[in-house]
C-alpha cells in the first residue's frame, strides 16, 4: 500500500512518512474529529438556569463554582482528543487475529445525559498493513466522546476500523453499566450491556468469530 492510498483512505490532509527502505515504513496520519462548537459561556448560564429550577440557588457558597465546573466537565466528555494513526506494513504476512482486550472507556447516553461506561474487545485480522495497538484505543476514544447509545457506539468502532485500516476482518465487543439504568429509574446497579459488531471474515466465518468472542471474553 503506498502512502497516497494511505492518505486517500483516510482523508485527511497531514501525513507523516516514516523512513523508506524498500517500501513504507510507517504511515502516521493526524485524526482530528471536531464536534460541534461548544459555548461554554452559555452552557455555564444554562447550569444556573437548571439550579434555579432544581430549587437551589447558584450564588450559595457551595454552588457559585458549579456552573462552570460542569460546563467544562461536559466539554471534555465531549471532546475526542487528536491522534496520530500510525500503521505499519505487514512485512511478515501475519494473518491471525490482534486482539485488545479491555479498553477502558466512558460515554455519555444521549437521552438522559448520564455516563455509561465499561471496556471494550477490539480487534482485526490484518490486510496489508498493521495498526499500533494503542491506536485501537483512541479510535474508541473518538466515537466515546460524545452523546451516544451503546449500539451506535460499537458499529461506529467497527465501521471506521473497516473503512481506514483496510484489514479482512474487524470484531467489537462493548460491556458497559449505564447510569441511567443504575441509579433511576429500574435502578438496577451492576447490570451490564453487551453489544457486538463484525465485519468481514469475522463476520462471515463462524469460526473466526468464535474465536473472537472466546478470546474477549476470556
Amino acid at each position: 500500500m503506498s502512502i497516497t492510498e494511505v492518505m486517500s483512505r483516510i482523508g485527511q490532509p497531514d501525513l507523516h512518512q516514516g523512513l523508506r527502505q524498500g517500501g513504507d515504513v510507517a504511515a502516521a496520519v493526524r485524526i482530528d474529529r471536531r464536534p460541534p462548537v461548544i459555548d461554554l459561556a452559555a452552557a455555564e448560564l444554562a447550569v444556573g438556569d437548571l439550579l434555579r429550577a432544581l430549587g437551589r440557588d447558584p450564588a450559595d457558597l457551595h454552588l457559585h463554582d458549579t456552573p462552570r465546573r460542569v460546563a467544562a466537565s461536559f466539554e471534555e466528555l465531549l471532546t475526542p482528543r487528536a491522534f496520530d494513526l500510525t500503521t505499519f506494513p505487514n512485512d511478515a504476512g501475519y494473518r491471525e487475529l490482534v486482539l485488545v482486550r479491555d479498553i477502558a472507556f466512558t460515554s455519555l447516553c444521549e437521552h438522559h445525559m448520564l455516563p455509561f461506561r465499561g471496556v471494550a474487545h477490539v480487534g482485526y485480522l490484518p490486510g496489508d498493513r498493521i495498526l499500533g495497538l494503542s491506536k485501537l484505543a483512541r479510535v474508541v476514544e473518538l466515537f466515546a466522546r460524545d452523546l451516544q447509545v451503546q449500539e451506535r457506539l460499537t458499529m461506529q468502532v467497527a465501521d471506521w476500523l473497516t473503512e481506514h485500516l483496510r484489514p479482512r476482518g474487524v470484531g467489537v465487543m462493548l460491556e458497559a453499566e449505564h447510569m441511567c439504568m443504575s441509579i433511576r429509574g429500574v435502578q438496577s446497579p451492576g447490570s451490564c450491556t453487551v453489544t457486538s459488531a463484525m465485519r468481514g471474515v469475522l463476520e462471515d466465518d463462524p469460526a473466526a468469530r468464535r474465536e473472537f468472542v472466546e478470546l474477549a471474553r476470556g
